[in-house]
Protein backbone atom coordinates (compact mmCIF):
# COMPACT_ATOMS: atom_id res chain seq x y z
CA UNK A 1 0.00 0.00 0.00
CA UNK A 2 1.24 3.21 -0.76
CA UNK A 3 1.45 5.42 2.49
CA UNK A 4 3.23 8.77 1.68
CA UNK A 5 3.27 9.79 5.60
CA UNK A 6 5.37 6.68 6.69
CA UNK A 7 7.87 7.79 3.50
CA UNK A 8 8.10 10.95 5.01
CA UNK A 9 8.89 9.95 8.20
CA UNK A 10 11.20 6.82 7.14
CA UNK A 11 8.48 4.47 8.84
CA UNK A 12 8.85 0.37 7.52
CA UNK A 13 6.11 -1.41 7.54
CA UNK A 14 7.81 -5.10 8.08
CA UNK A 15 4.75 -7.04 8.24
CA UNK A 16 1.23 -7.05 8.38
CA UNK A 17 -1.44 -10.10 9.31
CA UNK A 18 -5.07 -9.82 9.58
CA UNK A 19 -5.13 -8.35 13.25
CA UNK A 20 -1.31 -7.43 13.44
CA UNK A 21 1.30 -5.76 12.05
CA UNK A 22 5.12 -4.74 12.66
CA UNK A 23 6.76 -1.68 11.96
CA UNK A 24 10.21 -0.04 12.11
CA UNK A 25 11.52 3.36 12.48
CA UNK A 26 15.85 3.93 12.37
CA UNK A 27 16.08 7.13 14.90
CA UNK A 28 17.74 9.85 12.58
CA UNK A 29 18.05 13.72 13.53
CA UNK A 30 14.66 14.75 12.28
CA UNK A 31 13.42 12.61 15.03
CA UNK A 32 14.45 14.09 17.01
CA UNK A 33 13.12 17.03 19.50
CA UNK A 34 15.28 20.14 20.62
CA UNK A 35 16.03 17.72 23.85
CA UNK A 36 17.48 15.38 21.06
CA UNK A 37 14.95 12.85 21.99
CA UNK A 38 12.52 11.21 19.66
CA UNK A 39 9.69 13.72 19.81
CA UNK A 40 6.73 11.74 21.10
CA UNK A 41 4.52 12.71 17.87
CA UNK A 42 6.78 9.91 16.09
CA UNK A 43 5.92 6.98 18.22
CA UNK A 44 2.44 8.46 18.07
CA UNK A 45 2.65 7.88 14.73
CA UNK A 46 4.15 4.72 14.72
CA UNK A 47 1.44 3.35 16.77
CA UNK A 48 -1.32 5.02 14.62
CA UNK A 49 -0.01 3.37 11.41
CA UNK A 50 0.30 0.28 13.47
CA UNK A 51 -3.10 -0.23 14.51
CA UNK A 52 -4.37 1.26 11.01
CA UNK A 53 -2.05 -1.30 8.89
CA UNK A 54 -3.03 -4.52 11.48
CA UNK A 55 -7.33 -3.65 11.07
CA UNK A 56 -7.20 -3.00 7.68
CA UNK A 57 -6.81 -6.25 6.16
CA UNK A 58 -9.76 -7.57 8.69
CA UNK A 59 -12.00 -5.19 6.30
CA UNK A 60 -14.31 -5.62 4.05
CA UNK A 61 -14.15 -5.06 -0.12
CA UNK A 62 -15.53 -1.45 0.29
CA UNK A 63 -14.51 -0.49 4.11
CA UNK A 64 -12.23 1.80 5.25
CA UNK A 65 -10.67 2.73 8.83
CA UNK A 66 -10.38 5.74 10.99
CA UNK A 67 -8.92 6.49 14.42
CA UNK A 68 -11.29 7.54 16.50
CA UNK A 69 -8.90 8.19 19.77
CA UNK A 70 -5.45 7.00 21.05
CA UNK A 71 -4.12 7.28 24.22
CA UNK A 72 -0.42 6.27 24.50
CA UNK A 73 2.01 6.26 27.58
CA UNK A 74 5.09 7.02 27.27
CA UNK A 75 7.68 4.99 29.24
CA UNK A 76 11.37 6.07 28.47
CA UNK A 77 12.91 8.69 26.47
CA UNK A 78 14.34 7.69 22.80
CA UNK A 79 17.71 8.61 21.88
CA UNK A 80 18.97 6.49 19.19
CA UNK A 81 18.47 2.96 17.69
CA UNK A 82 16.11 1.32 16.31
CA UNK A 83 12.09 1.47 17.47
CA UNK A 84 9.59 -1.55 16.82
CA UNK A 85 5.99 -1.33 16.81
CA UNK A 86 4.05 -4.30 17.25
CA UNK A 87 0.14 -3.97 17.40
CA UNK A 88 -2.29 -6.34 17.98
CA UNK A 89 -6.29 -6.20 17.66
CA UNK A 90 -7.38 -6.75 20.82
CA UNK A 91 -11.17 -6.73 19.84
CA UNK A 92 -13.00 -5.87 16.41
CA UNK A 93 -16.94 -5.14 16.01
CA UNK A 94 -18.75 -4.14 13.02
CA UNK A 95 -18.31 -0.25 13.38
CA UNK A 96 -15.23 0.03 15.83
CA UNK A 97 -12.55 -1.79 16.98
CA UNK A 98 -9.76 -1.70 19.63
CA UNK A 99 -5.90 -2.13 18.68
CA UNK A 100 -2.94 -2.35 21.11
CA UNK A 101 0.67 -1.07 20.15
CA UNK A 102 3.98 -1.63 21.87
CA UNK A 103 6.81 0.10 21.16
CA UNK A 104 10.74 -1.13 21.90
CA UNK A 105 14.26 -0.39 21.71
CA UNK A 106 16.40 -3.30 21.93
CA UNK A 107 13.41 -5.12 23.24
CA UNK A 108 13.03 -2.18 26.28
CA UNK A 109 9.25 -1.18 26.40
CA UNK A 110 9.77 2.36 25.76
CA UNK A 111 5.37 3.70 24.79
CA UNK A 112 2.36 1.35 24.74
CA UNK A 113 -0.94 2.75 22.81
CA UNK A 114 -4.60 1.19 22.87
CA UNK A 115 -6.36 2.95 20.38
CA UNK A 116 -10.35 3.00 18.80
CA UNK A 117 -10.87 2.69 14.83
CA UNK A 118 -14.04 3.41 13.59
CA UNK A 119 -15.35 0.69 10.36
CA UNK A 120 -17.17 2.34 8.05
CA UNK A 121 -18.25 2.16 4.09
CA UNK A 122 -17.28 5.67 2.48
CA UNK A 123 -20.19 7.75 1.20
CA UNK A 124 -20.10 8.96 -2.81
CA UNK A 125 -19.64 12.50 -3.10
CA UNK A 126 -22.79 13.47 -4.53
CA UNK A 127 -22.87 16.01 -7.68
Amino acid sequence: MNHPFAELIDLNIEEVKGGSSTLTLVVAPQHLNPHEVVHGAVLFAMADTGMGSALYPTLEAGEICATIEIKINYFKPVFQGRLVCKTELVNRGKTVANLESRLYVDDVLVAHANGNYAIFRPRRAEA
